[in-house]
């Protein structure tokens, strides 16, 4: 990692580069993500059926709408993904808390981890519906690069996700760099003013005995009762 500081970033507050931002591995890991997310949902939401023998419209992988649905979910959740970690790593820096920082290095490993499952699961289900799929069932080849573009780009994006999580990871293993912090920045509070501190007003002289409690002498007359 060629990030300093807390989870692979500098001091809180610092100027943001965007030409630095653009050339981090995680970018352009994110960009192509972005990408091949929307190829493979455009590819199935504008050739991805079609209405061969009817009025209705079914999905080129095998007739079966639950690959088309499929597929376009997985690629449009991970096509708005890719634009919330962006804006999400434009701002880590800003970030000030540590524990902060450190659930958003987590929440990058959990979605981009379980996005590449997912995105293996996407590629093993439309690749087995399309070796299915019959060339009655697809007249001039319809849908047919459609349905290319859409597997290819599946399993292309399941090792984009893949060094996402594999970032994340050594992002969070760095740890944290405690000398760019202070303790508000640890807890997420924001710092308390000390009380202004003046010259002392307490009294040198220690404690003094009330009046009247000195120590009596023992051999001063008492005072006798009168008898009558």
């Amino acid at each position: 990692m060629d990030g300093v500081g807390s989870f692979g970033a500098g001091r809180a507050g610092a100027a943001f580069d965007p030409i630095a931002f653009i050339q981090q591995p995680q970018t352009i890991l994110r960009i192509l993500s972005w990408i091949f997310s929307m190829v493979v949902f455009g590819s199935i939401i504008n050739e991805g059926y079609i209405n061969h023998g009817s009025e209705r419209l079914y999905c080129v992988f095998n007739k079966n709408n639950n690959a088309c649905n499929y597929g376009t979910t997985i690629g449009l959740i991970a096509f708005l993904a890719c634009i919330f970690f962006v804006i999400l790593d434009i701002k880590f820096q800003q970030i000030s808390s540590i524990k902060d920082r450190k659930k958003a290095v987590m929440l990058d490993i959990g979605f981009s981890g379980f996005w590449a499952f997912l995105w293996f699961v996407c590629f093993c289900f439309l690749a087995n519906q399309w070796q299915r799929t019959t060339s009655d069932e697809l007249p001039l080849n319809q849908g047919a690069d459609a349905a290319r573009a859409a597997i290819t780009f599946s399993f292309f994006s399941i090792f984009t996700w893949a060094g996402l999580t594999v970032r994340a990871v050594q992002k969070y293993m760095l740890g944290t760099d405690m000398t760019l912090f202070t303790t508000e920045h640890m807890d997420g509070n924001p710092p308390v003013q000390p009380y202004p501190t003046g010259p002392s007003t307490e009294p040198n002289d220690t404690y003094q005995s009330p009046p009247f409690t000195e120590n009596l002498d023992s051999n001063a007359p008492t005072y006798q009762v009168p008898i009558y």
